[in-house]
């Protein structure tokens, strides 16, 4: 039995391996059997699932080899587990959603009531049981549904209690649900704020989570925003754990402009202390040199909310995330929340009496360039004489006005170039130019 675990918990197509009913079952028992061994005692748990039409014979066949100490909130945002697992004392939250995936994928993520995500050691554990376990025919049992209204009210509840003082009366608002698991909470948490809103793509019907919506397609969302002559657009994936922003210009703002407004924002009301805001290597350099226009140090860290967590931890940051839109802030939460990151832009919108495109102003995105190449093998770059030296050139060019970036795709026999620099031809000459040595060394 392979590998089940990847970057963000299990993934695949629904219904073949590792998501077919006999494993997805077996995950489930696995689990049971881990955390029984670490407390003593069947876990507590609750799970939700996002829009996709295969979620409710996941989420069963997990609860059949869990057992019958675990409760469903239904449809509910990943965020949304996260915070309800810390809020009823469950032990673990169990979400099956594929994000940003079409309809045909799914997942498995588990949290624990931290917010955080289970650890590698508790997933090599739960693999090594499963490889253990009997197949057997996966039996359905009830799933305990009873509190799920609870549940989304709890869940609401915190939203808007973060934000007391947040009055959206009079504001237009265009809210791209990505037909995923925030159709179910956007619409009535913005009317209940006062807001004027106009949701589009919420009306899930299995199988349209992110077609052509939501946080990966801002098309329709910026027509929208003129069309509405809105103040402020949002567009969340299908699990709801990232969102990026269309402001009343309809011109996109994305998760390194929205760190850009809630740093200035915090650092205004005292809430950061730390001086310090963390991304990973994929943030533009203008988010960093305008950061350090107003005293705040950028911090990079690999690409994936994992390591920015992490990062987060270490330095004490209360400000982290991704150009993706997924955005921590670990006094809130230790998952990224799209619908919370933008009640905060519209928090700071609010105080600092600005238009949406004001608190934007002073983050100059840099010109960028990311080119793949084709690699036969993945021998570190400073190892292979002409591509280390190409690189130095390159950097010795850009001198402090621009930025590099060389690295192999983790799952993929590709190379990645990406430079930033203020002039897009010099800088797509430069990429094109390394990427043809790299060809020739590597491909």
């Amino acid at each position: 039995m392979g590998k089940l675990f990847g970057t963000d918990g299990i993934r695949g197509s629904a219904g073949e391996y590792p998501l077919d009913q006999q494993t997805v079952r077996k995950i489930g028992s696995a689990f049971a059997e881990v955390f029984d061994a670490r407390l003593g005692r069947q876990p507590r748990f609750v799970s939700g699932r996002d829009t996709r039409e295969s979620g409710p014979e996941i989420e069963a066949a997990f609860h059949a080899g869990a057992g019958t100490t675990g409760e469903s909130a239904g449809v509910m945002t990943t965020p949304g587990i996260a915070f309800l697992t810390r809020e009823f004392n469950f032990d673990a939250g169990i979400v099956i959603s594929a994000s940003h995936n079409p309809f045909q994928d799914n997942g498995i993520k588990i949290f624990l009531p931290s917010g955080e995500k289970v650890n590698e050691g508790v997933e090599a554990a739960i693999e090594e049981t499963v490889s253990i376990i009997p197949t057997s025919d996966p039996d359905r049992i009830d799933i305990s549904a009873e509190r799920a209204y609870e549940f989304k009210s709890a869940y609401l509840e915190h939203l808007v209690g973060t934000f007391p003082d947040l009055d959206l009366t009079g504001v237009r608002i265009v809210a791209d649900c990505a037909n995923g698991a925030a159709s179910e909470f956007v619409p009535d948490l913005f009317l209940g704020l006062g807001a004027d809103v106009t949701a589009i793509n919420a009306s899930p019907d299995g199988r349209n989570i992110n077609q052509d919506c939501g946080s990966l397609h801002l098309e329709k969302l910026r027509s929208a925003v003129i069309h509405e002559k809105a103040d402020f657009g949002i567009a969340f994936d299908g699990d709801a754990d990232r969102a990026l922003f269309v402001d009343e210009r309809a011109e996109v703002v994305d998760g390194d402009a929205a760190l850009w407004i809630l740093a200035k924002y915090l650092k205004q009301c005292g809430g950061l202390a730390s001086g310090k805001v963390v991304a990973t290597v994929m943030s533009n350099i203008g988010l960093e040199r305008a950061l350090a226009e107003v005293g705040v140090e950028l911090i990079r860290t690999s690409v994936g909310d994992k390591y920015v967590l992490e990062e987060l931890m270490r330095c004490g940051s209360e400000l982290g995330g991704e150009q993706s839109g997924h955005i921590i802030l670990p006094n809130t939460s230790f998952v990224g929340d799209g619908i919370m990151t933008g009640l905060f832009i519209l928090q700071a919108i609010q105080d600092q009496g600005q238009k949406f495109s004001e608190t934007h102003a002073g983050f100059v995105k840099y010109p960028q360039i990311l080119v793949n190449v084709p690699v036969n093998e993945k021998r570190p770059f400073y190892q292979v004489l002409a591509i280390a030296n190409a690189a130095g050139a390159i950097e010795s060019k850009l001198d402090g006005e621009g930025r590099l970036l060389l690295r192999y795709s983790g799952t993929e026999n590709l190379a990645r170039v990406m430079i930033e620099g203020k002039d897009q031809s010099e800088i797509d000459a430069l990429a094109n130019s390394l990427a043809d040595v790299i060809r020739g060394e590597l491909g």
